[in-house]
C-alpha cells in the first residue's frame, strides 16, 4: 500500500491530506489545515508565500511521522497568481493577490489595442481583470526592469513545487488560467506575449501535463521534513478546479450530459469537453476554456460563489454575533421572503462591509433589504441558485444537447439549502459530493500515475 499526499491551497485556507487506496476504497486523512490570508504592504495586496511554504512543510512532517510509505506529493492552488524567481533561484518578493486593485481598467487598455474577439478565438479565456496577462501588463508598466530581471515565472503550484524539487516549469492546467495559452494547441501564444511586450524568456516551451512526474524532493527539504528524497512530486491538475473536476463521479455514458459545479469561494459551473469551444457566442455568454486532466477542456463560467456568505460570516463573528453555519442555514430555511441580488456585481467583490453592500445594492434598486441574519443568508443562497440557472441555460444554448444533471462538488456541496434551492430552480437532478473534491482528484491522479489504481472510476471515495 502507498500513501499519497495532496497539498491543496485555497484562497482562504490550505490543507495537507493523505490518501490511501484500501480494497478499492480511497480513504482520506487530513493531517494539517491552516489559514491563508492576504497582507497589504505599501501599494499591493500579497500572499504570504514563505508562511504558506512553512505550513506545507509542517503537513509533510506530520505525514512523515505517521506514514512510512509516502510515494508522492501533488500540489494544487487557485488560478492566475504567480511568483517570480531570479537567475540565482531566489524568490523575487511575495506574489501579488488577484484581489489587488492594480489591474483595474487594464483590460480596457489592452483591448484598446487588441481585438477581444480574435483574442478569445485563440485563447478561449474569459476576460477578467484578475487574469495573469493583465497582472503582468500592469507590472510591466509599474517596473519593467524588475519584470525583465526575473528568470522564471511560476504559477503558485509551480512555485511550491520548485522549492520542493529545484525544478522550474509550469503545469498545463494552471498555465491555462493565465490567458496566454493557445487553447487548441495547448502551448504559449508567442504572438500574444510579444504583443503585450512581456519578456519572452519567462514562458518556457515545456509544460508539465497532469500525470507527469515533475521530480523528487531536494535532499535538504527531505531531511527537514523527514521524508525520503525519493518521494516524487507529481504534476496533478495544479489548478484546483482541474483536480476537483477529476474527482467528479460522472455516470458512465452520461459524461457529456452532466455538468459540474465546483462550489467554494468561487463557483465554477460547466462541462468537460475534448476540445475548446472558441465561438463568439461562447465569449459573449461569459464562458472560459481552462485546461483539464488528460488534455481535456473545462468549459465553464467563473461565478462569485460563497465569497459573499463567507464575508458575512466573518463580519458577524467580528461583531460577536452567532455565525456558525448550522445556525445560519436553519435561520435561512425559515425565511419565506428575501430579495435577490446579482452575485457577480462589482458591489460584492471586495467591500469593507458585506452586509452594508447588500443593503445598499437593494436600496439603490428600490427593493427592501434583508433585516435579519436568516434573510441575508437566504438572499445570498437563492441568488446563487438563480445565477446557476442562468449558467445552465447558457450551456444549453451552446451545447448540442441539454444538461441532464448537475454534480455539486467542493465544500459548498455540504450546504443543504443551497443544493435544494438549486435543484428546485434547475428542474434537473443535483448530485452532491465529494466535499473534498480537490484533494480527492489530486490523490486519484497521483495513484493512477504511480500505478496504484487503473482507473479513478473504479475507486470508491470514503470522504
Amino acid at each position: 500500500m502507498s500513501t499519497f499526499l495532496a497539498v491543496d491551497f485555497g484562497a482562504g485556507s490550505g490543507r495537507v491530506i493523505a490518501g490511501t487506496v484500501q480494497g478499492g476504497r480511497l480513504v482520506l486523512d487530513e493531517l494539517h489545515r491552516f489559514p491563508n490570508r492576504q497582507i497589504r504592504i505599501g501599494r499591493h495586496l500579497y500572499w504570504d508565500f514563505p508562511a504558506l511554504f512553512e505550513e506545507m512543510k509542517e503537513g509533510l512532517r506530520r505525514a512523515a511521522a505517521k506514514y512510512t510509505d509516502v510515494a508522492s506529493i501533488g500540489i494544487d492552488t487557485w488560478g492566475v497568481d504567480f511568483g517570480l524567481v531570479d537567475s540565482a533561484g531566489n524568490l523575487m518578493g511575495n506574489p501579488i493577490c488577484y484581489r489587488d486593485a492594480f489591474t483595474e481598467n487594464v483590460p480596457e487598455e489592452v483591448f484598446g489595442k487588441t481585438d477581444v474577439s480574435a483574442y478569445y478565438a485563440e485563447t478561449g479565456i474569459q476576460v477578467m481583470p484578475i487574469n495573469t496577462m493583465f497582472q503582468l501588463y500592469a507590472l510591466k508598466k509599474e517596473n519593467e526592469a524588475w519584470l525583465r530581471e526575473a528568470r522564471h515565472l511560476l504559477f503558485m503550484p509551480d512555485l511550491f513545487a520548485y522549492f520542493l524539487t529545484g525544478i522550474p516549469g509550469n503545469e498545463y492546467t494552471i498555465a491555462s488560467t493565465s490567458g496566454l495559452l493557445d487553447a487548441d494547441r495547448r502551448i504559449w501564444s508567442r504572438p500574444l506575449v510579444e504583443e503585450l511586450g512581456l519578456p519572452a524568456h519567462l514562458f518556457e516551451d515545456k509544460l508539465f501535463m497532469p500525470g507527469s512526474v515533475r521530480g523528487t524532493l531536494c535532499p535538504d527539504v527531505a531531511a527537514e521534513v523527514g521524508l525520503p528524497a525519493s518521494v516524487k512530486v507529481i504534476s496533478v491538475g495544479a489548478h484546483d478546479t482541474a483536480s476537483a473536476i477529476h474527482a467528479v463521479p460522472f455516470q458512465k455514458g452520461k459524461e457529456t450530459a452532466s455538468a459540474f459545479l465546483s462550489s467554494g469561494t468561487w463557483s465554477l459551473l460547466g462541462v468537460v469537453m475534448d476540445k475548446p469551444l472558441l465561438t463568439e457566442d461562447a465569449r459573449i455568454s461569459g464562458f472560459t476554456n481552462e485546461g483539464g486532466v488528460g488534455g481535456s477542456i473545462c468549459f465553464l463560467q467563473n461565478i462569485t460563489g460563497l465569497w459573499i456568505l463567507q464575508r458575512l460570516v466573518r463580519q458577524w463573528e467580528t461583531e460577536g454575533l452567532r455565525a456558525d453555519y448550522d445556525f445560519l442555514i436553519a435561520e435561512a430555511e425559515k425565511v419565506t421572503d428575501a430579495p435577490y441580488i446579482e452575485v457577480d456585481a462589482s458591489d460584492f467583490q471586495h467591500p469593507d462591509n458585506m452586509e452594508a453592500a447588500i443593503a445598499g445594492y437593494c436600496q439603490s434598486r428600490g427593493v427592501k433589504p434583508p433585516a435579519t441574519q436568516g434573510e441575508y443568508v437566504r438572499c445570498v443562497l437563492q441568488s446563487l441558485a438563480v445565477r446557476y440557472r442562468a449558467g445552465i441555460a447558457g450551456l444549453n444554448a451552446l451545447l448540442p444537447h441539454p444538461v441532464e444533471c448537475l454534480h455539486i462538488i467542493g465544500g459548498g456541496c455540504r450546504n443543504r439549502l443551497l443544493n435544494r434551492l438549486t435543484e428546485e430552480v434547475l428542474g434537473i437532478p443535483v448530485i452532491s459530493g465529494p466535499a473534498e473534491a480537490t484533494a480527492v482528484g489530486n490523490i486519484l491522479l497521483q495513484a493512477e500515475t504511480c500505478g496504484a489504481i487503473g482507473n479513478k472510476n473504479d475507486v470508491y471515495v470514503v470522504n
